[in-house]
């Protein structure tokens, strides 16, 4: 797995689209094995009244479509917040090698912080998690939104 610096940079400013579409600001990318970037997405739930639209999974599926097949062995996931449980168990089931995200989410991340699916003895083929990447930056935007969230009510 190459770290690539440009994955976190493009899934910080898919993050951004979502702050100012008003979403939780994560954003995701899928890099592939040579740093090729994929796919890009930010969370769409409100904006799709979809609770599984989450910034990893639509990183995901269009990386998966882009590629035609539904395995992405050779390929990253860059992520600016921990993924909760169903991210992690999509980026399992697309079998890639890593994942790289910024902000840890004590509350409900999937890849250590609340549980680690990705360590789990059932998972045959989990992958590399890297927590922790431009972490003051991704939370900053987090921070932004619910402040953004509080100021409205």
């Amino acid at each position: 797995m190459m770290l690539n610096s440009a994955g976190m940079e493009l899934a910080l400013g898919e993050a951004r689209l979502a702050l100012e579409a008003g979403e939780v600001p994560v954003g995701a990318a899928v890099a592939d094995a040579e740093g090729n970037i994929l796919a890009l997405a930010h969370n769409q739930t409100g904006t799709l009244a979809d609770v599984t639209a989450h910034a990893e999974l639509l990183a995901l599926q269009a990386a998966q479509k882009g590629r035609g097949k539904e395995r992405l062995a050779g390929c990253t996931l860059y992520v600016t917040l921990e993924p909760c449980a169903m991210c992690a168990g999509a980026a399992l089931l697309a079998r890639v090698d890593a994942i790289v995200f910024g902000a840890f989410d004590p509350e409900a991340g999937c890849c250590g912080s609340v549980l680690d699916l990705t360590d789990d003895l059932l998972a045959h083929r989990a992958p590399r998690c890297i927590g922790g990447v431009r972490e003051e930056e991704c939370a900053a935007l987090l921070g932004e939104y619910f402040q953004q969230k509080r100021a409205k009510s």
